[in-house]
């Protein structure tokens, strides 16, 4: 692989909200800064991101003020977002290719295999409903094995 990773929505929002994996995902985080790791994602990513954050204080799971931080916190993150065509192809054929209904997932794992870079989630159902048929994707609840 090279110095870049892939992250999905579910990972950048462990970072910005309480979650069950905030310790490793912030370890994560520290890891790949000390590295110099470049976050790369779809631009689907920054739609949900912002979403889910404006929906936490919508629905008052945030004080507006911590929505306000999440959202700077989230503006500073620094992902570059893979805005081609052929992220839309692959997501598509990924989609059939796995029998899924939908292709937002897939608009992740496929920037992941065009930019030949590990695609890093929180998001344990993604993860083990693609374990043993895609190799490039890691749960974020991995980290906290490989660090024990």
């Amino acid at each position: 692989m090279n110095g870049r990773v892939c992250i999905d929505a579910s990972l950048a929002l462990t970072w910005l909200l309480p979650a069950d994996q905030n310790e490793a995902a912030n370890a994560l985080r520290r890891e790949w800064d000390k590295e110099g790791m470049e976050l790369i994602t779809t631009p689907l990513f920054h739609a949900e991101v912002t979403s889910v954050l404006r929906e936490h204080v919508y629905f008052r799971r945030l004080l507006p003020e911590e929505g306000e931080e999440a959202f700077s916190i989230y503006l500073d993150i620094g992902v570059r977002s893979i805005d081609d065509p052929e992220v839309q192809k692959k997501a598509w054929e990924l989609a059939k290719k796995f029998n899924l209904p939908r292709t937002y997932d897939m608009q992740y794992l496929a920037v992941a295999e065009l930019e030949n870079c590990e695609l890093w989630t929180s998001d344990k159902r993604l993860a083990n409903s693609l374990q043993g048929r895609v190799k490039r994707i890691r749960w974020v609840g991995e980290h906290i094995k490989r660090e024990a």
